[in-house]
């Protein structure tokens, strides 16, 4: 999965200062110089940078530093990447962007041809990096800038790109018993195809949680990035109604009102390499409305398997 859209800015940054420059008097040309020598950047991977600028920078074609290099995996093509992203204007000094603002998470980046060229830079690295990218505006976003980020043409660019984590390639640790009320999973090529409603009591109208692999990897907090691979059912139903074992994993805040009140509940607070399955009633799924367009009605009450792969 390529970087999601970056969301629109209502206020450019850059509109402050062509305000500044209307008045009688020209305000003196602030000195400049030439890329990360304009900048100091300080503070953990995976946590906020502080970014001090010194002065306004210069840059033309894109260049990459590494600033921490991580002892994880190294990226090779295909393989997908939590990534934290803090994108700055190198003419206004204003942070532009921040997947560590309230409302984002990090992104799940996929490490193939179609990543635009400001993060061309992570092939190759290792899990656990944190790289500085600075370029022209035009070299980053091309010709026009990013308006959306109130990056103008003729501005330059900052990009801090923290690799926070990779994915398991399952589920993974102990085992414990399954409750009697699971549906069996049926697998197709060693991956969940569908759920065998055969035998299996009628559901409750209680979210049902049950972990079939329990994983030792990181805690899924409110409010952090997760990323799954899941399939979803109706109780009784004869094939999915959607998954994501056949194609790429996605990823979504969790505890956010992103996804469905019953996966908000059940996910908070469960570990990476976990798998669960769990039965969630009308009122955290769907509501009233059910999901026409997926086959749901307003009384389904739905199943899903779901595989913890990383969370940031």
């Amino acid at each position: 999965m390529s970087v999601r859209r970056l969301p629109l800015l209502l206020v450019p940054a850059l509109l402050s200062v062509l305000l500044a420059a209307c008045g009688d008097d020209p305000a003196p040309a602030e000195p400049t110089k030439e890329r990360l020598d304009a900048v100091e950047i300080s503070g953990d991977v995976g946590q906020e940078p502080t970014v001090t600028w010194n002065s306004q920078m210069t840059a033309g074609k894109i260049e990459a530093k590494t600033l921490v290099t991580g002892d994880g995996a190294k990226l090779a093509n295909g393989d997908q990447v939590l990534t934290h992203l803090w994108i700055g204007n190198g003419f206004t000094e204003d942070q532009a962007f921040s997947t560590h603002d309230k409302d984002t998470t990090a992104e799940l980046v996929k490490v193939d041809d179609t990543l635009p060229p400001f993060l061309a830079s992570i092939k190759g690295a290792t899990i656990g990096s944190r790289i500085a990218v600075t370029s022209s505006a035009e070299a980053a976003f091309g010709e026009a800038g990013n308006s959306q980020l109130g990056i103008g043409n003729k501005d330059t660019v900052l990009v801090i790109v923290d690799l926070v984590s990779g994915l398991d390639d399952g589920p993974s640790g102990t085992r414990p018993p399954a409750p009697d009320w699971v549906p069996t999973i049926v697998n197709e090529k060693g991956v969940p195809a569908g759920f065998d409603f055969t035998g299996t009591p009628e559901p409750t109208k209680e979210l049902q949680t049950a972990v079939l692999f329990e994983g030792d990897g990181a805690t899924v907090e409110k409010g952090h990035a997760i990323v799954v691979r899941y399939l979803g059912e109706v109780y009784g139903g004869t094939k999915p109604f959607d998954e994501n074992f056949s194609t790429d994993p996605t990823s979504f805040a969790i505890g956010t009102g992103k996804v469905i009140k019953g996966w908000d509940k059940a996910l908070e607070g469960t570990k990476v390499g976990t798998r669960l399955v769990i039965a969630v009633p009308p009122d955290l799924g769907y509501g009233d409305a059910g999901n026409p367009d997926a086959g749901i009605k307003r009384t389904d009450t739905l199943y899903f398997v779901i595989d913890v792969l990383a969370t940031a």
